[in-house]
């Protein structure tokens, strides 16, 4: 009996490992994109800067900053060759660099031969792989078996969004299809990472994936209604212009909205059923429908903080444009109008209203399946 509880504990983490790895190889269909075609990114550290051909304009500045660069890695490393970093006059993506710095670049060439070589960005893999570290640290010193498994559930997360979602995407697959596809699998794997082979698993994951499709159909009615159109999300005009016309960029946009709001939604349904399952625990006799409105009181004890952490979540990044339209005084009526405002309020009550069908659905699944399971306990 021991060693069956031993294997089913193990079980759970070995399968976690095998996705990790299977996610790992699987190839995007991206590798070889033709824009990298006799070009090597490699680190390169900066030996000397010249910025003579920089040409400042209050807090703009423009041309471009020359530096000599020693190359650390690639079929030319240890070669010290110029570089040019090109200054667009943007503040947000312009970077200066200085002697010393550890810098990405990218090397164009063509039979052994540097052609050019171009500064890209400051180097910061290193320290976000120190900043990784701590993270996983802290979990596992606080949170120990249940914080390795976050950590698996981290990682699947990451590699199945861009190991399957984005190529889908690019490859113009039906993006709602896609993304209810994805948010089930990443749904059923992150919960069962938390429960293992047991019922509360079902029970999480058929309220959560219910309030996700309540998301979804009212993300497409308003979408509509709102004449959102997706190019409204960064970066989708680029890929246009990068030759994917055929993407359906307003689908996308809708499924972005369920996508975004699931994690929340997974953290009310596990916050529910767990509830619900300390309740039969330690009420084995309990009914259903008992069970159901303990879970119902749970969920709405968590809504009100749900609602506002993802209120939260997705205003946090426009701080900077709400200061921009209260330093020029543009009314609220017409703040509320805009196209780029109204989809982050499409986003966030769209979102919160799949939250507060979670908590119901929920409820009634654990409640079912959970003293379903107690009474056949009893009965044996």
């Amino acid at each position: 009996m021991r060693a069956i509880q031993w294997m089913k504990q193990r079980s759970v983490s070995l399968l976690a490992i095998v996705m990790m790895g299977v996610l790992m190889i699987l190839p995007t269909g991206y590798e070889d994109a033709l824009i990298y075609q006799g070009t090597e990114r490699v680190r390169a550290k900066v030996t000397e800067t010249d910025e003579s051909n920089i040409y400042n304009n209050g807090l703009i500045q423009s041309g471009e900053q020359d530096c000599e660069v020693k190359i650390l890695n690639g079929k030319f490393k240890g070669q010290t060759v110029s570089a040019v970093n090109m200054l667009s006059g943007s503040l947000e993506s312009d970077k200066i660099f200085q002697e010393g710095d550890i810098a990405n670049v990218v090397i164009s060439h063509k039979d052994g031969e540097i052609l050019s070589v171009t500064m890209s960005d400051h180097y910061r893999i290193d320290k976000e792989i120190i900043l990784a570290l701590i993270f996983v640290v802290l979990l596992i010193a606080f949170a120990g078996k249940n914080g390795l498994r976050a950590i698996y559930s981290f990682v699947i997360t990451v590699l199945t969004i861009w190991k399957i979602l984005v190529p889908a995407y690019l490859g113009g697959l039906n993006p709602l299809w896609v993304g209810i596809g994805i948010t089930t699998f990443l749904t059923v794997v992150i919960i069962w990472l938390v429960y293992g082979f047991d019922r509360r698993t079902l029970a999480a994951s058929g309220g959560s994936m219910l309030g996700v499709l309540v998301t979804c159909v009212m993300g497409i009615i308003f979408t509509d209604q709102f004449q959102i159109h997706g190019t409204v999300m960064d970066y989708s005009e680029t890929l246009l212009y990068a030759g994917f016309q055929n993407l359906n960029l307003t689908q996308i946009f809708m499924s972005s909205i369920f996508i975004g709001a699931s994690g929340a939604m997974m953290d009310l349904s596990v916050d529910i059923t767990s509830a619900v399952h300390e309740v039969v625990q330690k009420k084995p006799e309990i009914g259903w429908k008992e069970a159901v409105g303990s879970g119902m009181n749970v969920g709405r004890a968590a809504m009100g903080t749900m609602t506002t952490t993802l209120l939260l979540a997705y205003s946090g990044g426009y701080i900077a444009l709400l200061m921009v339209f209260m330093a020029q005084g543009t009314p609220i009526d017409q703040i509320f109008n805009y196209k780029y405002v109204s989809s982050e309020i499409l986003d966030t009550i769209v979102g919160s209203m799949g939250l507060v069908t979670v908590a119901p659905f929920t409820a009634l699944v654990s409640g079912i399946l959970l003293t379903r399971k107690s009474k056949k306990e009893n009965r044996k």
